[in-house]
């Protein structure tokens, strides 16, 4: 939609014509808009007619560009939908050794299990339409990844950029936890939710889960577990094939604590379809924030009328000028055709 903010300014337009009400000798004989000479020599040719006619033309042009441009043009977009209540979700992502463990399948083929968290994890984060979200990846100490933003294809691109071993071979849950309330922290007044994914135990970081726990109720952060990993695989060893179970490290009791404790719930993730469930779970458990008030994007448009005007003017300024010129070097080439 068009509209001008100032659409008062308009009423200018006609001012230009009260120099019409003046006396003949006030106005001049023949020009109703005098343009000032850059030079004395100047004068005969602004004196005529058919030039002056054109100065007054572009000059009423400028004239209306000009009152355009300060009654503020502006065009507003459609309207859009923004968050009617801040919901902050972190994820924070276990990147210790042993997520390269190819117990998972994804579309029939085996991969490591950070490689079916990422590709399970896409579709969640881009479902939370209206959520901020913020990533943490850990291993012996934790980082934030991405802070909590609303922007959801930068966060995927993050988390797909991250690779195992980064910071580290061990699992430091405590400290992921402990970052993310400190995180939350820095923004009142909204849902606080961090969904950890991990195939072990803690075993490094400055922050027990213990104290990560504490932490977490005292903040108002509710904490979904994930353990991360199959029950049994095949092995190859020199004895021929034999079944393991790749998540004996998994302390299960340990996150079970952490997400009752802090009014969350602890998931199994055994294979890709099981984790994909679960994200569908969390779905209904922390709802996507409903998106009721609009705001309809603004773009100011008074700089093209704004440039139409000044352009007129240094045309008109520089007109003469050049007349002269043109004069002068048509003057010399008749000369030298004369001699």
């Amino acid at each position: 939609m068009f509209e001008f903010v100032w659409w008062w300014a308009l009423l200018a337009l006609p001012l230009p014509l009260l120099a019409l009400l003046l006396p003949a000798k006030q106005r001049g004989d023949t020009a109703a808009l005098r343009v000032p000479s850059l030079t004395p020599e100047l004068t005969s040719v602004k004196r005529k007619r058919g030039r002056s006619r054109l100065n007054l033309i572009l000059a009423v042009i400028a004239w209306l560009a000009l009152v355009l441009a300060a009654a503020r043009p502006q065009w507003l977009g459609e309207p859009i939908s923004i968050p009617s209540e801040g919901r902050d979700l972190m994820i924070a992502v276990d990147l210790s050794g042993s997520m390269k463990i190819d117990d998972m399948e994804v579309n029939g083929r085996q991969v490591n299990r950070l490689v079916m968290i990422k590709s399970v994890l896409a579709d969640f984060i881009q479902r939370r339409v209206g959520d901020r979200l913020g990533l943490i990846l850990f291993a012996d100490t934790a980082y934030l990844q991405a802070p909590l933003t609303y922007d959801r294809d930068t966060v995927e691109q993050l988390l797909n950029e991250a690779v195992i071993g980064l910071v580290g071979e061990q699992t430091a849950i405590g400290d992921a936890i402990g970052l993310s309330i400190k995180r939350f922290e820095q923004h009142d007044n909204s849902n606080r939710v961090l969904i950890l994914l991990t195939d072990g135990q803690n075993t490094a970081g400055n922050i027990t889960p213990e104290q990560a726990k504490e932490l977490a109720v005292n903040n108002d952060v509710t904490v979904y577990t994930i353990g991360v990993g199959a029950d049994s695989m095949l092995m190859q060893s020199f004895f021929g094939q034999r079944v393991v179970n790749p998540s004996q490290e998994l302390d299960e009791q340990m996150l079970t604590d952490i997400a009752t404790s802090t009014g969350g719930q602890y998931f199994r993730a055994r294979d890709a379809q099981s984790l994909e469930q679960i994200y569908l779970t969390l779905d209904e458990l922390e709802p996507i924030a409903r998106e009721t008030r609009q705001m309809r994007p603004l773009q100011a448009l008074f700089y093209y009328p704004l440039g139409l005007a000044l352009a007129l003017t240094v045309f008109i300024a520089l007109r003469p000028l050049g007349s002269q010129a043109a004069w002068m070097i048509k003057k010399t080439w008749r000369q030298t055709q004369h001699d």
